[in-house]
């Protein structure tokens, strides 16, 4: 299969080429597409075969829910059981934007596209090259991150050619994408509503707009045996080619541990790379650092860090470590990002 690329604005969309794209996903095919959060891998979510191809595109496990993607609030009714008041109250606060609602589905989604799970996932994105994809696509667009299964999530769409260039069919490639992590995800059907993913939407804003919301318990340690109800919460994701290590304590303390550990691997001939700080980039003396930004601008580090897990696999980094990024808001969803990337490898030094 060739994998036709097509460059397309936000700003001034090029209506055919949506068109065109809108029919490769109506006579089964995949696309990927920008949203604001990450590039999408798109195939009709009422298609029990689309499905199945982008789980074979991307090596996914079939029990890994995918998200369906609307473009209009009427479009949620009819793949539900129900819409419930906590559902209209997320909507009208949050939609169009980077926010997955987990509800029950209807008879109309397919189990290919759930995970074979009773629930679906369902999100309207802001960008409105996704949303006139989606309209032109027949409304329902299930789109998982358009990467291989397990590497870290595309911000730009030269990462998503060199992981699926072939295996689809299109690629509308708009840009750098604006936020750069995937969607915060809560869960509607347990008695209180509970965050699976985090995301751009805190947990301090859902309970702005609901009262009471928990987290999953996973979100920041090792995942349990359970059955995955949202995307990322089994499988290690997100993961860089090389071997990645965070490191927790103070500052000075996290830095001289790296470099002991760095000249270590010198000796070894490992090439090796460090995700650092405005404050501490200059400190190691790793092959490679990259500088994740302020620790007081979580949204830029969000923004940042998916391409540097990419930059470390096109430098052929063999051994990374990362600073700790414990924070309350978007940083909470960055360190989920890094512990799963890591495959919860931590160093906490006392």
């Amino acid at each position: 299969m060739k994998t036709r690329i097509v460059q397309i604005d936000e700003n001034n969309i090029d209506g055919e080429a949506v068109r065109q794209a809108g029919e490769i996903i109506r006579s089964g095919g995949l696309v990927a597409f920008p949203t604001e959060t990450v590039y999408g891998l798109g195939g009709d979510a009422l298609n029990p075969a689309s499905s199945r191809k982008i789980y074979a595109a991307k090596g996914r496990p079939s029990d890994n829910p995918l998200i369906v993607h609307i473009a209009r609030w009427e479009a949620l009714a009819a793949i539900v059981k129900k819409v419930p008041a906590e559902a209209v109250k997320l909507a009208e606060t949050f939609w169009p934007g980077p926010l997955t609602m987990i509800l029950e589905k209807s008879d109309l989604v397919p189990g290919e596209t759930t995970g074979g799970l009773d629930t679906v996932a369902v999100r309207m994105p802001s960008h409105k090259t996704a949303l006139a994809f989606i309209e032109a696509a027949g409304g329902y667009v299930a789109a998982p991150s358009a990467n291989r299964s397990g590497r870290p999530s595309p911000t730009v769409a030269k990462y998503v050619r060199q992981d699926l260039d072939g295996r689809i069919e299109m690629i509308l490639d708009g840009g750098d994408v604006e936020l750069g992590l995937e969607s915060t995800i809560v869960d509607l059907t347990e008695q209180v509503p509970t965050i699976l993913r985090p995301g751009y939407i805190t947990g301090q804003m859902l309970k702005s707009a609901l009262g009471r919301v928990e987290e999953d318990v996973t979100i920041l340690r090792s995942d349990s045996g359970q059955a995955p109800k949202a995307p990322g919460m089994k499988y290690r994701h997100y993961a860089p080619k090389g071997e990645l290590t965070i490191i927790s304590g103070s500052e000075q303390q996290v830095v001289d541990y790296i470099n002991a550990q760095l000249d270590q691997w010198r000796d070894e001939n490992k090439k090796t790379g460090v995700i650092a700080t405005d404050a501490t980039i200059g400190a190691y003396r790793a092959d490679v650092c990259k500088n994740a930004g302020s620790r007081l601008d979580e949204s830029a580090m969000a923004r940042r860090l998916y391409r540097i897990l990419r930059e470390f696999d096109d430098e052929d980094v063999e051994i990374i470590y990362s600073e700790s990024f414990e924070g309350a808001g978007v940083g909470q969803a960055v360190m989920n990002r890094l512990l799963k990337a890591a495959g919860h490898r931590v160093t906490e030094l006392k």
